[in-house]
């Protein structure tokens, strides 16, 4: 008898829950089963939008989705000020929880939403993408090879759009009510998270905010970087930005080797996606050129990132109801460092640019 697959609920008609539906019904270990808005007819016109399976269910509320007794897990992309009571809530009526990022617009508000998970068994995992993709574990056999890059040293991460002026205006990113951390908790989440992925996700000792942030008349966040140091002495840079054209890099420079790409959030295309990396490089004899070149390489996929990423939570949610495994701890303790260092790049803004030690 196949496996069932694991049924999933979405609460909220978000842009990014299109992409979502998508990768659910790409996923081959899950399911569409329900979405829910708080209008019954935005709720019914997103799912015939987005291909749901006629079977799936359609709620005029959020609340109606998590009494369905059909529905193993919820993907919450809300307003990031709704996480903590609507994440909550789901822990409660024992529903797995795939979240979008940020998950709260504090470490002490994820604390909450853990706790709630814990105490009621069941799975978190935040909805960055990129980490699931097979490009990035290749990437990661580099960083490990000791021979090829030796010692990580320093990384550097970018990550900017330019948003036009109704986007500046409207959307939710912008609103303190909704989204108080701006570009620091959407963009910005991207680059704490590719520094820390480089690292082996090992925290540094402080965080410094870079001068010159730009913020909205409300006093969100707009543009912004920060530099993080390690007590081995590695450094860091990132920086996120709604106010400058679509950038994804990241750089991260050993002892011995260098890897560099230019599309590390979102691939240039879907189904392959490209690296570059550089050993022990000289300068050639007259100085005028590399021996050798760095190295291309590309990985093609068969599932995009986010169908991997609803792979692997679907993976976790089964082995949790058909073995009566544990919660994975993994991704939950990645996602509260991002949100320890993302907390601490905005006390340090709030602190005049001061150096903000970093306490788990």
């Amino acid at each position: 008898m196949a496996d069932i697959p694991i049924r999933i609920g979405i609460i909220g008609c978000a842009d990014i829950a299109r992409k979502v539906s998508r990768a659910i019904q790409l996923a081959p270990n899950a399911t569409l089963s329900a979405v829910a808005s708080r209008s019954i007819d935005k709720a019914a016109n997103f799912a015939k939008a987005n291909g749901f399976p006629p079977e799936a269910k359609i709620y005029g509320s959020y609340e109606s989705l998590l009494d369905d007794p059909d529905i193993d897990a919820v993907y919450l992309p809300l307003p990031t000020s709704l996480h903590h009571k609507w994440a909550v809530l789901t822990a409660q009526k024992k529903k797995h929880l795939l979240m979008e990022k940020p998950l709260a617009l504090n470490v002490a508000q994820f604390d909450e939403i853990l706790k709630a998970c814990e105490e009621n068994g069941v799975q978190i995992m935040d909805g960055t993408m990129w980490v699931h993709h097979p490009r990035t574990y290749k990437m990661k056999e580099f960083l490990n090879d000791k021979e090829r890059f030796g010692l990580l040293k320093s990384v550097n991460s970018c990550f900017t759009f330019f948003a036009d002026p109704d986007f500046l205006k409207n959307d939710i990113r912008v609103k303190p009510d909704l989204d108080a951390l701006g570009a620091l908790g959407d963009a910005g989440w991207y680059g704490i998270r590719s520094v820390l992925w480089a690292a082996d996700y090992e925290m540094p000792k402080t965080v410094t905010a870079m001068q010159g942030p730009v913020l909205n008349e409300a006093g969100v966040i707009l543009a912004c970087g920060a530099s993080l140091y390690w007590e081995d002495g590695k450094v860091a840079t990132f920086h996120c930005s709604f106010l400058s054209n679509l950038t994804m890099n990241l750089t991260a420079i050993g002892t011995f080797g260098t890897l560099h790409l230019t599309d590390f959030i979102i691939p240039y295309q879907e189904h392959e996606a490209s690296y570059t990396t550089s050993s022990k490089p000289q300068f050639n004899e007259l100085v005028t050129g590399w021996v050798p070149i760095p190295s291309e390489h590309t990985v093609t996929v068969n599932l995009p990132q986010e169908a991997c990423m609803v792979r692997e939570f679907a993976s976790l949610v089964e082995n949790i109801k058909k073995n009566g495994a544990q919660p994975d701890k993994k991704w939950p303790t990645i996602s509260r460092k991002t949100q320890l260092v993302l907390d601490a790049v905005k006390a340090s803004i709030e602190k005049g640019f001061e150096a903000v030690e970093i306490v788990s």
